[in-house]
């Protein structure tokens, strides 16, 4: 059974998420929340698979709500989908930056968010390749501010560098796999290895590090 709780502050969309789910197998709503205080703290208590975080609210904010949930350990397993009116604006960037899965517009067709719902669960990349483009051509246009330098690189094998350097380009695990002729299961083992060694949650923040650590440059874009 899939848990999921819903933050937002305006009850029409709330109630909408909430009757689309209910309507799914395998898949609970347990709890709502209205703004970013309130779900923090149903999402300590409720410890939910998949929280779903609108990024403007009151009182506390999705970016802020996000970013306590990604720093408590406790909460490792909850994976945070970010909803947006506005598609791929800095919001949603600061969001996957402070720890997101991904995000979603509130425009969304149905069977997309159910889908959606249920990979961020897997805790697979909720990122498409094409969504995982955008991101690259935000950044380096916009680079955020306070880039971290890299640290941790020198842990990863020549293979993994590169698979994670291909993410970074928006590729995915069977594209990897094909550039580097491979099988998708091993690009998916050097991804995973390469987001365990570089203490990052999912393959979103793994592509922001790479850009952020300079393993890939807008010149090697």
């Amino acid at each position: 059974m899939i848990r999921v709780l819903l933050v937002d502050d305006q009850p029409l969309i709330r109630s909408g998420f909430r009757a689309l789910l209910d309507l799914e197998d395998g898949i609970e709503v347990v709890a709502e929340a209205a703004d970013g205080r309130e779900g923090l703290a149903l999402v300590r208590e409720k410890v939910p698979d998949v929280a779903v975080v609108d990024i403007r609210m009151p009182v506390m904010d999705g970016i802020e709500t996000t970013r306590h949930i990604a720093a408590d350990p406790a909460l490792a397993g909850v994976h945070v989908v970010v909803l947006t009116n506005y598609g791929m604006d800095e919001y949603v960037f600061e969001a996957l930056r402070a720890g997101a899965a991904g995000f979603l517009v509130k425009d969304i067709l149905p069977e997309d968010f159910l889908h959606a719902v249920r990979v961020a669960a897997r805790g697979d990349a909720l990122l498409a390749p094409a969504i995982t483009r955008r991101l690259i051509d935000r950044y380096v246009t916009q680079p955020p501010p306070h880039a971290r330098a890299g640290n941790g690189l020198e842990e990863l094998t020549g293979r993994e560098r590169e698979a994670v350097a291909l993410a970074a380009h928006g590729l995915s695990n069977d594209e990897i796999a094909g550039r580097l002729v491979i099988s998708p299961s091993t690009a998916k083992t050097h991804i995973n290895r390469a987001m365990t060694k570089l203490h990052v949650r999912d393959r979103a923040q793994l592509v922001v590090l790479a850009y952020e650590s300079g393993l890939v440059t807008p010149s090697t874009s």
